[in-house]
């Protein structure tokens, strides 16, 4: 499967209640362009990092898990949780031998409130599983937050949101290190984790 037609896929898809910024709204097109393209960056990537669904500021708006607009851009909103999630990975040099994807690709909130995150219903996180299933061939996949591991049925570690930063940090430093001795290497074969 290409990233193109990865792309697509996940544009006709339906999350339940969650709304699918790829196939709908202002930008949906270059959003999938810019989902594409990052796909196609990361397709060596060793680590798929997995969290819940994207934000209203984050994701939504720039088409890329954990990565709000304005760290694309320059521009629009900046979103917390995409600034430490790339800020700990740049920390730990991981961030070419990562891939971010959500647990649902499309944005869970409050009916009539497109301005509000809601934890994604089981349904949506269900219906979501084919693609981060296609996505996590070939990769070591580590749940980022309660909700992603049990939606996936993973060990998960801490959300970097609500305080959670060090935690985040602490813990992916901690599973890489795991998952590096327990592959001889394989993982992040390219990298040396320093928290």
């Amino acid at each position: 499967m290409t990233p193109d037609t990865f792309v697509e896929d996940v544009a006709r898809a339906r999350f339940g209640d969650a709304f699918n910024f790829y196939r709908q709204g202002r930008g949906a097109a270059r959003r999938r362009a810019r989902l594409a393209a990052y796909l196609e960056a990361r397709a060596d990537a060793d680590l798929l990092l997995v969290g819940e669904a994207p934000g209203y500021r984050g994701a939504r708006v720039s088409g890329i898990p954990f990565t709000s607009e304005r760290q694309l851009s320059g521009t629009g909103p900046a979103e917390a949780t995409a600034t430490i999630v790339h800020g700990v990975l740049d920390r730990l040099g991981l961030t070419e031998a990562v891939l971010l994807w959500n647990a649902v690709p499309a944005h869970p909130h409050r009916p009539g409130d497109h301005r509000s995150n809601r934890r994604p219903t089981r349904a949506e996180c269900e219906a979501g599983r084919c693609f981060v299933d296609v996505l996590a061939a070939g990769r070591e996949v580590v749940a980022v937050g309660r909700i992603a591991g049990e939606a996936l049925d993973l060990p998960w570690i801490r959300h970097p949101s609500h305080g959670g930063a060090e935690g985040f940090a602490a813990g992916l430093a901690s599973r890489v290190r795991l998952l590096h001795s327990a592959t001889g290497g394989r993982v992040v074969r390219r990298f040396s984790v320093h928290p």
